[in-house]
C-alpha cells in the first residue's frame, strides 16, 4: 500500500494553508512543519514568532500535527552566509533559491523520512509529474502564469522530484487561493504576501550587510569603460548591474552600472547599448530533466525571477554551461540564475558568471 504520508512546509501564509487543506482533502496523512531560521523576530516574515502561530493555528483547526523545527545554524551556513559573501564579490545573490535547495528540500526532506514520510509538499506555485516521453518525473511551470516560481526551484535534486507535492500547480492566480481559503474559513485568507528577503527587516539590505558582515562603505571611484574617472561611489555593494539613478554622474548621455572591479575598487559605467550581452557563463550546474548536455540545445532561458523567457542555444563544457541567446539580453546579472525550459518543463539551470 502506496505510503500517503506528508510533511508540509507551513510558512503562516495562505499559499502553505490551502496547500495542506487540498492534501488533506485528497486524502494525504499531513504533518505540518514550520522552519525556525533565524535570530530575532520580524513582524511580517514567514518565518517570525506571529507567523509560527499562524501556522500552528492552522494546523490545529486542519486537525493535523504541527512542529517547529530549529534550523538556524543550517540556514545562517547555507543562506545568510552565501548572501554576504555574494555582495562581497560584486555578485546579487538570490537567497530563496539557497533556502530551497539546502532547507526546504534538503534538511526538511531529511526531516520527513525520519517522520516516515513518503513526501514532502510547499505552496510554491510549480508542478511535478511523470513524463513518458522522457522516462522521468519533471519539474514543470505551474498556470500561475507571472507568479509561477519553477524558476526559484531549479537546483533541488532531481531523484527528489517524485517526492514533492505542489497542490497550487494547477491553480492560475492568487484570488483562487484566497477564496478557497475563505470559504473553509482559514484565517489567514486576507492575509498580505511576504515580499521582502525573509531574514531583512523593511528589505534594506545594505545596512544588513554593513551590521552582519566585514562590508563597510568604502569610497572609490566610477569609471567608464575606457578607465577614465567620472565620479565617486560609496561602496561597491551599494549599485546594482542595469542601475542608473543615484549614480551622481552628471554626463552627455544616460549612463547606467555594466559591473564591477573589486581588485581597483571601481564601478563601471556606460551607456544603455553597453548592457546587452549576447553569451553569458553558467557554473553551478544542476539539470533536472537529463544527465548532460551532448550536443548543442534550443532551450528558453530566463535570467532572473522577473525576466522574461528569451531563446537560446546552450551547450555543456566539463561542469559549466555557454548559453548563446538568439537576441542580446539587457542586464545580465552575475550571482543571478539561468533557468533553462524546453516548453513548460524545466530543464535546469546554474548561476551566472559572466
Amino acid at each position: 500500500m502506496e505510503n500517503r504520508k506528508v510533511l508540509i512546509g507551513m510558512s503562516g501564509g495562505v499559499d502553505s494553508s490551502v496547500s495542506a487543506l487540498i492534501l488533506k482533502q485528497q486524502g494525504y496523512e499531513v504533518i505540518g512543519t514550520t522552519m525556525k531560521l533565524y535570530e530575532g523576530e520580524i513582524e511580517g516574515s514567514c518565518c517570525g514568532l506571529d507567523s509560527t502561530l499562524d501556522a500552528k493555528r492552522i494546523c490545529d483547526y486542519l486537525q493535523i500535527p504541527h512542529y517547529t523545527l530549529n534550523f538556524k545554524e543550517s540556514f545562517n551556513r547555507y543562506v545568510i552566509q552565501d548572501f554576504i559573501d555574494c555582495y562581497a564579490n560584486c555578485k546579487t545573490p538570490n537567497p530563496c533559491i539557497e533556502c530551497n535547495k539546502y532547507m526546504k528540500f534538503g534538511i526538511m526532506y531529511e526531516r520527513a523520512k525520519e517522520l516516515d514520510c513518503n513526501y514532502i509538499a510547499t505552496g510554491h506555485y510549480a508542478k511535478t509529474e511523470y513524463s513518458e516521453k522522457y522516462n522521468r518525473w519533471v519539474l514543470k511551470k505551474s498556470k500561475a502564469g507571472k507568479k509561477d516560481q519553477s524558476y526559484v526551484l531549479w537546483n533541488i535534486p532531481k531523484e527528489m522530484i517524485e517526492h514533492i507535492l505542489f497542490p497550487l500547480s494547477d491553480f492560475e492566480d492568487k484570488e483562487q487561493i484566497r477564496e478557497i481559503a475563505r470559504k473553509n474559513n482559514l484565517k489567514v485568507a486576507n492575509k498580505p504576501d511576504s515580499e521582502d528577503i525573509c531574514f531583512i527587516p523593511d528589505g534594506n539590505y545594505k545596512k544588513f550587510l554593513e551590521n552582519n558582515s566585514q562590508i563597510k562603505p568604502k569610497n572609490g571611484n566610477i569609471v567608464n569603460s575606457k578607465g577614465e574617472i567620472l565620479g565617486k561611489h560609496t561602496g561597491l555593494y551599494n549599485y546594482t548591474i542595469g542601475q542608473r539613478k543615484g549614480l551622481g554622474i552628471s554626463y552627455k548621455v544616460p549612463l547606467f552600472v555594466l559591473g564591477f572591479n573589486k581588485s581597483k575598487n571601481e564601478v563601471i559605467v556606460g551607456e544603455e547599448k553597453e548592457l546587452y550581452k549576447k553569451e553569458i557563463l553558467v557554473t553551478d550546474i544542476n539539470l533536472l530533466l537529463i544527465d548532460k548536455i551532448d550536443e548543442e540545445m534550443e532551450v528558453e532561458v530566463k535570467t532572473r525571477y522577473s525576466a522574461k523567457v528569451a531563446k537560446a542555444k546552450i551547450k555543456q563544457e566539463n561542469d559549466n554551461i555557454i548559453v548563446i541567446f538568439d537576441e542580446p539580453q539587457r542586464a545580465i546579472t552575475p550571482g543571478q540564475s539561468a533557468v533553462f525550459y524546453l516548453d513548460d518543463i524545466v530543464v535546469g539551470g546554474g548561476k551566472i558568471v559572466k
